[in-house]
């Protein structure tokens, strides 16, 4: 483990594995830095990848208030250690996040694996704010069930996964996630001028099995970036094994 400091003095720390061109892996809600070890470690034969805990997960700080801001000033951190060169990967609320990095640091290619953007004509506000009174009133495992059914899980799997040990520990973050999410957001769902300016090429993945709101999600997306291709991932839904995933995402870094 390493660490990084960011603009307002957080400690960020990541995990460094393998070696040749750079690229960072963004997590999604209610992930640390050790569920995208698989994918770095199948990547790391070829690339110099980057893991990290985001602010108030796992061994990084945390500092209020919190703003979207201040994680992508986290990333530039990382950025700045990789010596200002790398590639972004970002995975589903961890896209959203990559995204808006993208507009204010220069990264070499894009990935943005699943963003939930939800419809344009649907409001996810009344659903978030139930998980948010949840985390209030502590309830946190109940708020990561809640928040799973949001995603599309079936409710007998949400309430497995909301009591694997320590998940609950993350509710919180959640928060950050919805922050996340809504940044750059006008009107409907999609924050379409923000993507509009990722001039990077961009790769858009999507499993055929996952929630369809995400498919849709990704094939808008793809329509509003500048520089974008698609890719289906046949039969995988929104967590992908990582030798299915890694061999999609070092093609397109070699391009």
């Amino acid at each position: 483990m390493e660490k990084v400091t960011s603009a307002d003095g957080t400690t960020i720390a990541y995990d460094r594995l393998g070696s040749g061109p750079s690229v960072i892996l963004v997590g999604g809600a209610l992930c640390d830095r050790n569920s995208f070890r698989p994918l770095a470690e199948a990547l790391a034969d070829q690339y110099d990848v980057i893991t990290y805990d985001r602010r108030g997960r796992g061994d990084s700080g945390d500092t209020a208030p919190y703003s979207v801001q201040h994680e992508v000033e986290d990333i530039a951190a990382l950025l700045n250690a990789l010596g200002g060169t790398s590639a972004i990967y970002g995975h589903s609320s961890g896209a959203g996040l990559a995204a808006i990095a993208c507009n204010a640091l220069p990264f070499t290619k894009v990935v943005l694996h699943e963003p939930p953007y939800g419809p344009d004509d649907v409001d996810p506000s009344d659903d978030g704010e139930q998980v948010l009174e949840r985390i209030r009133e502590g309830k946190d495992q109940e708020a990561v069930e809640l928040f799973l059914l949001m995603t599309g899980m079936p409710k007998r799997e949400a309430l497995q996964v909301a009591a694997i040990p320590g998940l609950a520990n993350l509710a919180p973050t959640l928060a950050y996630d919805f922050a996340v999410m809504e940044h750059g957001v006008d009107q409907g769902a999609t924050p379409t001028a923000l993507l509009s300016t990722i001039n990077a090429p961009t790769l858009v993945l999507a499993g055929t099995a996952t929630a369809p709101f995400m498919i849709d999600a990704a094939h808008r997306v793809v329509k509003i970036l500048p520089d974008a291709t698609f890719t289906e991932l046949p039969d995988q839904h929104h967590a992908v094994p990582p030798e299915v995933l890694a061999p999609v995402v070092a093609e397109f870094l070699r391009r």
